[in-house]
């Protein structure tokens, strides 16, 4: 619950300290890899997540990890075509050697995580990996563990590692802002423990791996401690982040009537095994609208979904089907959704899911190179909350995974180097700054507004109500317990989506303008940057330009 108006101030100096020569946000599939390479590198490593370690967003991760693997790849597959998928599902937007040197970096980083031991399901003869085909990809590349249990797989391997490693990890503990130097350094967070008890973590470098924003809506398959914490926190250290108006909308949430926060996923990998969507009528929605039909990318789906609910007989409708009763063992492939499903009374072997749009995945972030470098020295960012030129204006299904692993590693040598190289800050004489109150809408009222204007298919209007909403109904607040600095986070996320989307006047990947419904390539083909005014205001800086030629 968030404070009162007239509560208690936040104090502003810290009762406890620690030291490390890096601080990891984050205990997902990115901030783990990069914490214990670090560790490895021989860094003084410290976590602080939200939540339980092994709670981080990965966990919930269902379709698997797309990577083109030496030898145990589908005839005729490359890296190459899964560039060029990258790329196509980006709409534009992609930096195409962002997208080479991920995508390069995936068979190394998932032989480095089996190492580990995480166990991916093996091929029906054995021997090879089972390989799935999801959305916009054109080959059967995607690993999988568990069925539909990847994340959960990758999320056990790093946390056993970082256990048997003695990794030091701050649980339940919440960043509040960056300790900066006179020039600007990032040398370490401000933090508050469980019982709201600020203490600072010096550090000359800082990684931010805190995961998306789905809270920002009503309906997401993100966990509730998806807040935007670290978009947040580095807009306010002085980052810039790009790409904040594309936010991918799940196609297929399992529906529950009334429900509301984190729905469970129905992975796109039961399309993949031949699950076809239908509206109420039984008639299938994809038909006609896309080449790859029911594994069209995921705008694509969420967007044909909305509009075939909103033409539905009688007014809007609130859910489509999701029609799986052709599959084999259902609940042998795909034991987590068979087990959502069975909790409110479906049998997918026999009846069709409901299912409906949910905010999924963040594509923009924290502007970054392939090394989790952001413009600020000392702060770097990995997974979700980093743009790095891959994602562009739509996800890829099952890239996220792949990334986290691939540039965490990346950014713990990164940091290495860096600190080889004398370039980061001195942790003694970084600050925090002098405030304790932020602006703060409503948690509720937020979320309604930003699902009713800024979700899938907006408009000038809608943005502009959404805008003064977000505006008129701030009030400050003092950041003295978690609540309070994610929705003061949530707020300012949401302030610098209403302006990115208002501006972007076209239709691109995941962004929809239904009063600009074709998508602009003279006008629009580059990426919005957005820093903080001096006020702090989300403004509009100059647009960043991005290599997309030449993936194949």
């Amino acid at each position: 619950m968030t404070p009162p108006v007239n509560a208690p101030q936040a104090k502003t100096h810290a009762e406890w300290e620690a030291r490390a020569d890096l601080v990891v946000l984050g205990s997902g599939v990115a901030g783990l890899t990069a914490a214990l390479h670090a560790q490895r590198l021989g860094l003084r490593v410290l976590v602080v997540t939200k939540a339980a370690v092994e709670d981080g967003n990965t966990r919930w991760a269902q379709g698997g990890v797309a990577v083109v693997l030496d030898g145990e790849h589908e005839e005729g597959d490359s890296v190459a075509k899964h560039a060029e998928d990258t790329l196509t599902a980006g709409a534009g937007l992609c930096d195409a050697d962002a997208v080479r040197a991920i995508l390069d970096g995936g068979p190394a980083a998932v032989a480095a995580l089996r190492a580990r031991g995480a166990r991916f399901d093996q091929g029906a003869a054995g021997g090879s990996l089972a390989r799935a085909r999801e959305g916009g990809h054109s080959a059967f590349r995607v690993i999988h563990a568990g069925g539909d249990a990847t994340g959960a797989e990758v999320e056990r391997t790093l946390v056993a590692e970082a256990t048997g490693n003695r990794l030091p990890v701050l649980e339940r503990h919440i960043a509040v802002d960056a300790l900066r130097t006179a020039r600007g350094d990032v040398t370490g967070v401000l933090v508050l423990d469980p019982n709201g008890v600020p203490g600072v973590l010096r550090a000359p470098a800082v990684l931010l791996a805190t995961g998306g924003l789905g809270q920002l809506y009503q309906a997401t398959s993100n966990p509730e401690i998806a807040t935007g914490d670290g978009l947040a926190l580095a807009l306010r250290a002085g980052a810039q982040v790009a790409d904040v108006e594309f936010v991918q909308f799940h196609p297929t949430v399992l529906y529950t009537e009334g429900a509301r926060g984190r729905r469970p996923l129905v992975t796109e990998a039961v399309r993949g095994e031949g699950a076809t969507l239908l509206d109420a009528t039984g008639a299938p929605v994809m038909r006609g609208v896309h080449p790859l039909g029911d594994l069209a990318p995921r705008d694509v789906v969420s967007a044909a979904i909305t509009r075939r609910m909103a033409l539905a007989p009688g007014g809007i409708d609130d859910h489509v089907f999701l029609d799986g009763t052709g599959i084999a063992e259902f609940a042998d492939r795909f034991p987590t959704v068979h087990a959502a499903c069975a909790a409110i009374g479906i049998n997918p072997a026999r009846d069709p899911i409901p299912v409906t749009p949910a905010a999924h995945f963040a594509c923009g972030g924290v502007v970054t190179d392939i090394d989790g470098r952001s413009g600020v020295p000392g702060l770097y960012a990995a997974g979700e909350v980093a743009r790095t030129g891959l994602h562009g204006a739509n996800r890829l299904a099952s890239n996220s995974l792949l990334e986290g692993l691939v540039v965490g590693a990346r950014v713990a040598a990164a940091v290495a180097a860096d600190l080889a190289a004398g370039l980061l800050g001195d942790p003694k004489h970084g600050a925090a700054p002098e405030r304790s109150t932020a602006a703060v809408a409503e948690r509720d009222s937020l979320q309604r507004v930003m699902s009713r204007y800024a979700a899938i298919g907006r408009d000038a209007d809608g943005l502009a109500v959404a805008g003064s909403v977000l505006d008129l109904s701030t009030r400050d607040c003092a950041l003295w317990t978690q609540s309070a600095v994610e929705d003061a986070a949530l707020t300012l996320v949401a302030q610098a989506m209403v302006a990115a989307a208002a501006r972007r006047s076209e239709s691109r990947g995941c962004h929809v303008r239904t009063d600009f419904p074709g998508r602009d390539d003279l006008g629009w083909r580059r990426s919005q940057l957005i820093r903080l005014s001096p006020s702090g205001q989300p403004v509009l800086a100059d647009p960043i330009s991005t290599t997309v030629e030449g993936a194949a």
